[in-house]
């Protein structure tokens, strides 16, 4: 269960790496992502930095995550693997190796500046979704298909709005 879309971005890997780092940026594009802070004294992005996401939307309510930085390559890739740090959905062990979500940002020169790609893993820990399943089990494959194509729609509005900032 995994998703991407990417777009080019008219300027430096630079500016677009400071600004795919930027934990709190995605919320000014996010219909989800509420509030983000670094956590253990992370002053920002590092392998093996952890951060907090406190998320919403009308389907499951409100939820926390912990997100620990699981890749790191500057300017090219940034990634997290988010966890349920509650047991909220039934996991107890907030496991990184065995995340409710991995997110990824990828960097690639292009000729007219960087190919910027956003994607993410679902699973394999419980997470929202998997109440759904669990209530409708027969219509599976439609509740990911929902919720994969709602990631998606959200991902391309946060890559619009970096592009945009990037380029101005």
């Amino acid at each position: 269960m995994e998703t991407a879309c990417d777009i080019v971005v008219h300027a430096g890997s630079d500016r677009v790496w400071e600004l795919v780092t930027d934990i709190e940026l995605p919320i000014r594009f996010s219909p989800e992502l509420q509030r983000v802070n670094w956590l253990d004294g992370a002053a920002g992005p590092a392998l093996g930095a952890k951060f907090e996401g406190h998320n919403r939307n009308d389907e499951v309510g409100e939820w926390r995550t912990v997100s620990h930085v699981v890749a790191f390559e500057p300017p090219k890739t940034f990634g997290w693997a988010a966890v349920d740090p509650d047991g909220r959905y039934g996991d107890t062990e907030a496991d990184p190796a065995k995340p409710m979500a991995t997110w990824r940002f990828d960097l690639t020169p292009h000729e007219d500046g960087v190919l910027l790609r956003q994607g993410v893993r679902l699973g394999p820990a419980r997470s929202g979704l998997s109440k759904f399943i669990d209530a409708m089990p027969d219509k599976k494959d439609a509740i990911i298909a929902y919720r994969l194509a709602k990631l998606r729609t959200s991902m391309e509005a946060n890559l619009r709005g970096i592009k945009e900032l990037a380029e101005s």
